[in-house]
């Protein structure tokens, strides 16, 4: 790898499992370069903390949705600025709502976002990573694109899809000396699981055979080997980290 500074970029970033393996990134040692979409304060806030830390850090406005933002960003951001180690592909939304009743911007959307976003970073890390002859991609998808979820349709077939999506690029690039692989989470203690009714989240939790939610940190940690020289021979896989709940 060249001399630039070697960095990690963490796509959707400003709270979340996003934030957590920002921070992540941090520890291991990268500068981290961590997007947002409509929280400029908490983005900012998060790579504050990571400097504060003794990290390093910046926060950009990026909305993966925009393949021609994304390819802007890269030209000026990271194409011969930085050393490009590792893409995390973690930015996502949710528009949920039973089939018949969705609308197809819903649908499109979170297709949009959620696939077409990963696709687009990938295809831009994967012009830099080719150049350096080496790169860590990490999608984050999730158990509803293993198993489905009632009400998510588009948010479990855009999952699904980046699982096509790792298996396919990590065979094109491979002989580039660039592993991607994906991780799926279960239920993780997020503001979006906070707000479930308890009786839901005790529903949930009876599911589980650990018999707990998955932490932010779980997931981080899981990033953290995929992208370590350790996993260097791991590539194409889609790592679940859901306390035993399959499909």
């Amino acid at each position: 790898m060249s001399d630039l500074v070697k960095t990690a970029l963490v796509t959707g970033a400003s709270r979340g499992i996003g934030k957590g393996i920002a921070e992540e990134m941090a520890r291991q040692g990268y500068q981290v370069y961590l997007t947002y979409v409509s929280k400029p304060n908490e983005a900012e806030a998060v790579a504050e903390g990571i400097n504060a830390s003794g990290g390093s850090a910046k926060a950009f406005r990026l909305d993966v949705g925009d393949p021609a933002a994304v390819a802007a960003f890269f030209q000026e951001t990271i194409k011969d600025a930085v050393s490009l180690a590792v893409l995390v592909n973690n930015a996502g939304i949710t528009k949920d709502g039973l089939m018949v009743r969705m609308k197809d911007e819903d649908w499109d959307a979170v297709l949009n976002v959620n696939l077409r976003g990963a696709f687009a970073c990938t295809r831009e890390a994967a012009k830099v990573m080719t150049k350096q002859r080496y790169g860590r991609i990490v999608n984050i998808t999730s158990i509803s694109g293993q198993m489905g979820n009632a009400g998510q349709l588009n948010y479990s077939a855009a999952k699904a899809g980046m699982i096509g999506l790792t298996k396919a690029s990590a065979k094109e690039l491979a002989s580039r000396n660039i592993t991607v692989n994906a991780i799926a989470p279960g239920f993780i203690e997020t503001d979006m699981t906070a707000s479930l009714p308890d009786d839901v989240q005790k529903t949930y939790m009876g599911q589980i055979p650990l018999k707990r939610f998955g932490t932010v940190e779980d997931v981080a940690a899981a990033v953290a080997f995929l992208v370590s020289d350790q996993a260097g021979y791991i590539t194409g896989q889609v790592l679940a980290v859901n306390g035993g709940l399959y499909c």
